[in-house]
């Protein structure tokens, strides 16, 4: 895939930036921008989490929650719920597509297109087909960025618990992973943007087939500014859960950010083991809710005047004496 000139018989592309909230999207999107690429209009603005600008669709933002919250589903989700098969049918898959579709088709007409909002990751699928049908290749950029380092950053904005927040890293750099085999894409870590951004760039127009000779050098230079990245930690990971999940993954995909050998089979096997897990737990847990709301009235007091009537009942005599 190589992107045209503007009125050349190629297709334009949406460079999609994936990749779990806090892992430097909002850098990448934004460097991609000066380097050439063209964002949507009416962005998510700076906010004091992100004093430098999201650099990401408001529309999109709404429409992607929207959709997730359909089917019970949220950016914070730590499960695979949507994710299983049979959890959108035929008609339902094709209405998300339809109105990612319309959003699409409001995009500025140019050679390539970046879209980023980390809720991507978890809908990947629909994306991509409502790119195609709307005109568009399809090419993604999936930022990566040490899991500590995202929950660091998390809690310092809310009141997300990191364990919550290791299990959404692990969660949306399996769909990001597994969500963009096929398509043309590269693997950019944060810290190596930082370190040297021009490199990175060259990866990713190597990778991806795409201008970006069009830079604003002193304008990357400055938004790149040191103290961007708050939050560091070493190579070492942590791991939760009682398996090798968050390391595995992290050092496969670190990997692949350096364009080193890497197996899509290791995070086959963390994704299988990842969601038998999720699934049974979720069942554990759904069973106990379920428990939970039918004996919501059946409080001690009560207990107490019900097993007084059974022994008054039974003469208190017996197993009720």
């Amino acid at each position: 895939m190589t992107v045209g000139a503007p009125g050349g018989d190629a297709r334009p592309t949406i460079v999609f930036v994936l990749g779990v909230a806090r892992s430097g999207t909002s850098a990448l999107a934004r460097v991609l921008s000066l380097c050439g690429g063209t964002l949507p209009t009416a962005l998510v603005g700076a906010m004091p989490d992100n004093p430098l600008g999201h650099w990401e669709p408001r529309a999109a933002n709404v429409l992607n929650e929207k959709i997730l919250r359909r089917f019970g589903s949220s950016g914070f989700d730590p499960t695979l719920r949507l994710q299983e098969a049979g959890a959108l049918d035929a008609a339902e898959q094709a209405a998300c597509v339809e109105e990612i579709r319309e959003f699409i088709a409001t995009l500025p007409n140019a050679p390539f297109v970046i879209i980023k909002d980390p809720r991507i990751s978890l809908m990947t699928g629909m994306w991509f087909e409502a790119a195609r049908l709307a005109g568009f290749d399809v090419a993604a950029v999936n930022a990566v960025r040490h899991p500590h380092e995202v929950a660091a950053s998390v809690a310092q904005r809310s009141v997300v618990p990191p364990e919550l927040s290791n299990a959404l890293w692990l969660k949306v750099n399996l769909l990001t992973e597994a969500g963009t085999r096929g398509v043309p894409r590269v693997f950019v870590e944060y810290v190596n943007l930082l370190e040297d951004w021009q490199r990175e760039m060259k990866r990713v127009s190597s990778a991806l087939g795409i201008d970006l000779g069009t830079r604003d050098e002193s304008a990357i230079e400055e938004f790149l500014r040191p103290g961007l990245r708050h939050e560091r930690h070493g190579n070492q990971v942590t791991d939760l859960f009682g398996a090798d999940w968050i390391s595995t993954t992290y050092e496969t995909l670190q990997a692949a950010a350096r364009d080193e050998p890497w197996d899509e089979a290791v995070l086959d096997r963390v994704f299988d083991e990842y969601r038998v897990n999720e699934r049974d737990f979720r069942a554990v847990f759904d069973g106990y809710q379920r428990i939970e709301k039918a004996n919501r009235y059946f409080r001690p007091s009560v207990m107490k005047m019900i097993y007084e009537v059974r022994a008054l009942a039974n003469r208190r005599r017996g197993t009720w004496a």
